[in-house]
């Protein structure tokens, strides 16, 4: 909508006789609308009188038998009690046909209070909202564009090394007396302080001692130097700066104290056949999974190499502003999708924890980017006509049940029951879209240098404090009112 004011005069595809209404559309910023909505009398009366046809016949007036009282007693008696039917139907009805006029796309449901409306007496009904939208922009260039992507031959070696990285891990760590050293692992109590107040603490974590230690909100780069040498009951500290994107807002950019008390230091002395035993499988059937499992990993890594690079192309002109709180509603859907697509992948919980934490320190900003890339995808889908079939869906769930050693029909039941098949949809869309501007794309081939993951432990813990989840909107308590079939974006 290029307009900062815009009236329309909808008709809706429903059934029955659509709403004579007038909406009125101001831009309040690329992605936000206010929008003011006029239903005229007539309109009114006539929900008034559809709820009077559809209680006229079971009626019950003193003096009269039942469905036989005079009309216009029937309609002063009853009025007061139909006044909250006649609001509902007419507002989801003129929100539907606001929907369905695509006058807009919206991105999330209106912060309409129900309560807060009320149906005059007389005149007219109007009543106010502000809605996300998708902004409207140029399509940017997309067919013909320069791609690289990663290749690599995964070796006996990178085999091998990975197989000793398992084995570590599912070997038994034994206590020592000794002092902490490099590989280590810790037992310990974290504690975060800001001006000598506790802000973050838990109790009895495991921690590998390696050069850098990732938290969800920040980083300690030389966590290795801080612990080697400790022993049990002793204390270290440090102190860190959160990141600029921690959910807790108030605490962003500011210096933490991180404590760690040692309670209990533990070394690995790998055993291969223990870990076979755990495992409960052969040396030549690991290496077999691990080999399968690195080859996935990389067409990952080359799914990513090659979506990030569409992206900067993509949204390099896309200079429109996002509101700060659609882009924080949005990025734990980001965190979360994102944890969802390494899981499928065949990454282990070390790994797609340390890209977790790795995605929150600048969350915000990438949820931006993806954002705006995914405006532009859902334009480019439009425009070619791209769609989903049942297939699709089919495809994507058995996908997902694999990798989940779990069944396709109770995957597609989770994901209906949390409200994630529009999610999915999503997905599958863009993943058509990107793959025909892969298809289109010249690609060249450069060597896979592979992350240093191996100097890097993360862990789940929040120096600034785990903030409550953000509330979504809703249709019950006063909150927003939903429009009917619109879903809000990435969800």
């Amino acid at each position: 909508m290029n307009t900062e004011t815009e009236t329309e005069t909808l008709e809706s595809v429903d059934a029955h006789q659509p709403l004579d209404l007038q909406m009125d559309v101001k831009e309040t910023s690329a992605c936000g609308r206010h929008v003011t909505v006029t239903i005229p009398r007539n309109e009114i009366e006539r929900y008034y009188s559809n709820q009077f046809d559809k209680i006229a016949p079971m009626a019950e007036l003193p003096g009269f038998r039942t469905g036989k009282a005079p009309r216009n007693l029937i309609e002063k008696k009853f009025r007061k009690q139909v006044a909250d039917q006649v609001k509902s139907g007419l507002l989801m009805d003129s929100l539907t046909q606001i929907s369905d006029s695509e006058v807009f796309s919206a991105i999330s449901e209106p912060d309409l209070d129900f309560h807060q409306v009320n149906v005059p007496d007389d005149g007219d009904l109007i009543f106010e909202f502000n809605i996300e939208v998708r902004p409207d922009f140029d399509l940017p260039k997309w067919k013909n564009i320069d791609l690289t992507r990663p290749e690599h031959d995964f070796t006996d070696a990178d085999v091998e090394a990975e197989a000793m990285r398992i084995v570590s891990r599912f070997t038994p760590a034994a206590p020592v007396e000794e002092a902490v050293q490099a590989g280590d692992i810790i037992e310990c109590n974290i504690t975060a302080k800001h001006d000598g107040e506790v802000i973050s603490n838990e109790e009895e974590m495991t921690v590998n001692v390696r050069p850098k230690l990732s938290l969800a909100d920040a980083t300690i780069e030389d966590f290795e130097k801080l612990v080697v040498g400790a022993k049990a009951e002793e204390t270290r500290s440090i102190k860190v700066t959160v990141n600029e994107f921690s959910e807790n807002v108030e605490m962003a950019g500011k210096e933490v104290e991180i404590e760690f008390e040692i309670l209990e230091v533990k070394r690995v002395a790998s055993d291969l056949k223990s870990a076979l035993e755990r495992l409960d499988m052969k040396e030549e059937e690991l290496r077999t999974n691990i080999r399968n499992s690195l080859e996935d990993q990389l067409k990952y890594r080359q799914r990513e190499t090659i979506r990030d690079q569409i992206s900067s192309s993509l949204t390099e002109s896309a200079n429109w502003e996002i509101p700060q709180d659609l882009l924080r509603r949005q990025s734990r859907r980001e965190l979360e999708r994102s944890v969802m697509e390494m899981r499928s992948s065949g990454f282990g919980e070390d790994e797609i924890r340390l890209r977790e934490n790795d995605l929150r320190s600048n969350i915000l900003e990438r949820t931006e980017r993806l954002l705006r890339e995914h405006f532009i995808l859902e334009r480019i889908a439009e425009e070619e006509k791209v769609e989903e079939t049942e297939a699709d869906y089919t495809a994507e769930i058995a996908r997902i049940a694999a990798q989940q050693n779990d069944s396709p029909r109770r995957v597609r039941a989770r994901l209906e029951r949390n409200g994630q098949m529009d999610s999915l949809r999503n997905m599958i869309i863009e993943g058509k879209v990107i793959e025909m501007i892969t298809e289109a794309a010249t690609i060249k081939a450069i060597a896979w240098e592979p992350p240093n993951e191996q100097q890097i432990e993360a862990i789940p813990f929040f120096a600034a404090g785990q903030v409550a989840n953000i509330p979504e909107a809703k249709y019950e308590g006063g909150d927003a009112t939903p429009i009917p079939g619109v879903k809000p974006e990435r969800e």
